[in-house]
């Protein structure tokens, strides 16, 4: 490693272990600044074997200081982002800290601005879940921006922008606007132009090897210097289609030796041959890159805060060099760290769901076993609960898990009062029933009386497995009676429920062995079938049930030979 990278890592070191300890107060630790450390600075991937050591000695120096000293040195070398921390300590009657310099704009607007390759999931939700809450304390205004300017590497999916509209919707939020960039490709140039015009880009025809070596080198590349007249006519050839793919670039002229090699001489415009999707711009061959478009976007349309991963802090930086030439004043920005999500085998990536689902192995963006909102909003959960759980995560620049128990224990509180309670017995076994009566009568929810009860009969009935008593030893027939184990049967004991209460007697759920409804739930493990009581064919469409025992269901289907319930949790 080199003096210079060197220099670099200890002082981007040195922010974040300050940042990782003013914001937890106490020690910095070395895997926490690592990972934002890596995420802000590509380059330094590289010399992945080296950094940790550097980074340790850093970490080593910040610890020494006493909390003041953390506090001052961190105001020195990052003053937005401490106000950010002490922010979020003032926010503490919210999940979500203040947006930072809030109070100077008389309209906070926000944007999601995402790429419609595909539907939304869970990570997807984030950002919308967070801009409508925030949209909702600052009473001000949420765009939707799709940001479909890549034909080719990001191809859009023509039903996933209606679909992303009505994951949205499912959040429980509503567009003040919504906009297309595809739509947009003549504002973009129309800025372009203006760019050439004042300095500020220039046309290269290098390949991307050689001027890759020249970039790294600190070396312009020889059409740096072109007049504005050759620049505006070569990319007026651009924007006619006169170049193949790869032939001619538009960049901003930035600082060819900046410390920063990401940030030098950036493609704005590159020359596509794949036609777009969408009819409306299939013509187009000249396509701004999402740094140019997304900049000159959040401009136009009034944005004044942005979130954005904090692995994209360049992107702010690419940014600021266009709003520097034109003269514009640069958002406020929220990074955050990315969103994990336990509970799923899957990855979070719409491609990698999207080649899934054309290989057979899901059945489509709702199967169960998808971590989409699709999936969510079918079996059962609401989207307030999502709303919920992601807020909670705040906006940390720290990598976050989300547990779906979190998603589960914010659902259970909205559905539970209105489910009604019925019984499910998988790989049911089946056994006569001697000496009780006809049929059990258990309630229809256990808090509310009034909603009247279910009648199960219960002349034979089906267990699950593991709840078969062993020979002579009692179960409790949940809303029917004791029953005592004989052979192949199950006599009424004629106990009362004190035999639960007292003689640890274990409740039991089961159904009819005839008169039942078969039901195939699909969960995020597989297909379970079963058996339910024959009131469950009673059930609506979309109603969310509890399963007595195994969980609550959302209702999708009662078809002639089976019903189909989605899990929703436990």
């Amino acid at each position: 490693m080199d003096d210079d990278l060197r220099e670099r890592v200890e002082r981007a070191a040195e922010k974040h272990a300050l940042l990782n300890a003013v914001k937890y107060e106490s020690d910095a630790d070395v895997g926490a600044v690592m990972g934002p450390l890596m995420g802000e600075n590509p380059d330094f991937r590289e010399h992945g074997d080296e950094i940790p050591g550097v980074v340790g000695g850093v970490v080593a120096r910040v610890n020494d200081l006493s909390t003041e000293k953390k506090r001052e040195r961190l105001e020195e070398l990052a003053p937005e982002e401490l106000a950010e921390i002490e922010a979020e300590d003032e926010g503490d009657d919210h999940d979500l800290p203040d947006l930072p310099n809030a109070e100077d704009n008389d309209e906070v607007r926000m944007r999601a601005a995402p790429n419609p390759n595909g539907p939304w999931h869970i990570g997807h939700a984030r950002m919308p879940a967070v801009i409508g809450t925030y949209k909702e304390r600052y009473d001000g205004s949420f765009v939707v921006r799709f940001d479909d300017t890549d034909p080719e590497t990001k191809r859009p999916d023509l039903d996933a922008y209606d679909a992303i509209l009505e994951d949205i919707d499912y959040l429980g939020f509503e567009p003040d606007e919504v906009i297309v960039a595809s739509d947009r490709l003549e504002t973009y140039y129309e800025h372009a132009r203006e760019l050439i015009e004042r300095g500020g880009a220039y046309t290269c025809s290098c390949s991307g090897e050689a001027f890759s070596d020249l970039k790294n080198s600190g070396e312009a590349c020889p059409h740096r210097d072109k007049d504005e007249s050759t620049t505006m006519a070569e990319f007026e050839e651009m924007v006619d289609g006169e170049y193949d793919a790869g032939e001619m670039v538009l960049r901003v002229r930035t600082d060819i030796e900046h410390k920063n090699p990401a940030l030098r001489d950036w493609v704005a415009f590159r020359m596509i041959d794949t036609p777009h999707p969408r009819e409306e711009a299939a013509s187009y061959r000249c396509w701004p890159m999402l740094d140019f478009q997304s900049g000159v976007d959040d401009h136009l349309t009034g944005v004044t805060h942005i979130i954005r991963g904090i692995d994209l802090q360049d992107s702010a930086k690419r940014q600021q060099f266009v709003y520097d030439y034109f003269g514009w004043e640069y958002p406020e920005v929220v990074h955050w760290g990315h969103v994990q999500v336990d509970a799923y085998d899957v990855k979070l990536s719409t491609s990698e769901l999207k080649a899934k689902i054309e290989a057979g192995e899901l059945d489509g963006w709702d199967d169960p076993r998808a971590p989409t909102l699709q999936s969510l909003r079918r079996r059962g959960i609401r989207g307030e609960a999502v709303v919920e759980a992601l807020t909670a995560l705040g906006t940390s620049t720290s990598n976050v898990d989300l547990s779906m128990s979190s998603i589960y224990a914010e659902n259970r509180e909205l559905v539970d009062d209105e489910a009604e309670r019925y019984f499910l017995v998988r790989d049911g076994r089946a056994l006569e029933v001697e000496g009780g009566p006809d049929a059990g009568h258990p309630p229809l929810h256990p808090d509310h009386q009034e909603r009247g009860e279910r009648t199960i009969p219960a002349d034979r009935v089906v267990v699950e497995p593991e709840d078969v008593p062993a020979e002579g030893e009692r179960v409790w027939l949940k809303g029917y009676a004791c029953v005592r184990r004989e052979g192949d049967a199950l006599v009424a004991t004629g106990d009362s429920i004190d035999a639960v209460r007292e003689g640890g007697v274990d409740v039991i759920h089961w159904a009819p062995a005839e008169d039942n409804v078969e039901v195939r739930m699909r969960t995020p493990d597989g297909d379970v079938s079963g058996v339910a009581e024959p009131d469950f064919a009673g059930t609506d469409v979309d109603d969310v049930v509890q399963f007595e025992r195994i969980g609550f269901a959302r209702v999708d289907d009662h078809g002639t030979e089976e019903s189909v319930a989605y899990w929703t949790h436990p």
